[in-house]
């Protein structure tokens, strides 16, 4: 009888969002398991690295994001929920095991994204990918991509990346103007030092714009079913930035008029202050229940 409930209610969350009727987050990361707390709103998946047509997730990376997201936490009786656990899930895999990928896969998810954003009734695209070390021209190229996104009305959420605490150390495409960079507040907890990227950018963009927790964060492990691990812990501004994400997700869930602007105004008047140089907080740590409110 638990399995026909579960399966009914499934397929019920597959239509509401098919319908328009709920809001779906896509994800352009490693990839992602049939979790038992994402299972019923994988609404579709993409493998821009291999060509597989069921979803899977290498790394676990993917998974750990989109659980941080959008987890039900129906294997920790709600303990481990995410932060949207009613949003529909688009994955697109453009990493692979070893968080690796090129720009022209990133590119072709974003283009693949904007075709079937109505269908599948895309309103966030977040975007745990930074590239380092490479030419300016393809990390233009890549902001630009995201940029892109913006303007057909997705909100894009992206990571800060990992390469601080210097200045200047926000990874591409964070540093583009229009999206939402998200840092993490907590990053300087390890004895190895703090993390976070800072700005300002080469343009003299500030970012980040917010900071969310991002630190020993648990989330789904895509090796549940081999292993037995339910959850496993990461830490770093991917884990950041579906905070962010699944808090928007809330919003446009209860004001689905908002544009990506509005979201973007509405965050930076709810931000706390965390005292912190502007560089590093940009507004200060994402407050989900002023947001709400």
């Amino acid at each position: 009888m638990d399995q026909v409930r579960r399966k009914t209610n499934a397929t019920s969350a597959y239509q509401r969002h098919l319908t328009g009727k709920g809001v779906t987050v896509a994800f352009l990361d490693t990839g992602i398991s049939m979790h038992p707390d994402l299972q019923g709103r994988i609404l579709a998946f993409r493998d821009f690295q291999n060509g597989k047509k069921y979803p899977y997730d290498d790394s676990g990376h993917g998974t750990h994001v989109a659980g941080i997201c959008c987890g039900s936490g129906q294997l920790s009786r709600g303990q481990y929920a995410g932060m949207a656990p009613g949003a529909g899930i688009v994955s697109a895999k453009v990493l692979d095991y070893h968080g690796n990928g090129m720009r022209e896969q990133v590119l072709s998810s974003v283009s693949w994204i904007l075709k079937n954003k109505n269908r599948y009734h895309i309103k966030i695209l977040n975007v745990s990918v930074g590239a380092v070390n490479s030419l300016e021209e393809k990390n233009a190229v890549l902001a630009e991509c995201m940029e892109h996104a913006w303007d057909a009305g997705l909100v894009v959420v992206v990571a800060a990346g990992n390469m601080g605490p210097h200045a200047g150390s926000v990874t591409v495409p964070g540093t583009n103007k229009k999206v939402i960079t998200v840092g993490a507040f907590d990053d300087c907890i390890f004895p190895g030092g703090c993390y976070s990227g800072r700005g300002p950018t080469q343009e003299c963009i500030c970012k980040p714009e917010i900071t969310a927790p991002g630190s020993n964060i648990r989330s789904c492990s895509s090796t549940w079913y081999l292993d037995g691990r339910k959850y496993c812990i990461k830490s770093g501004t991917s884990m950041a930035a579906p905070v962010v994400s699944g808090a928007i997700a809330l919003l446009l869930e209860k004001e689905p008029h908002l544009t990506n602007v509005e979201v973007k105004m509405r965050l930076k008047n709810c931000a706390r202050n965390l005292n912190l140089p502007k560089y590093q907080q940009g507004w200060g740590m994402i407050d989900v229940n002023l947001l709400l409110t």
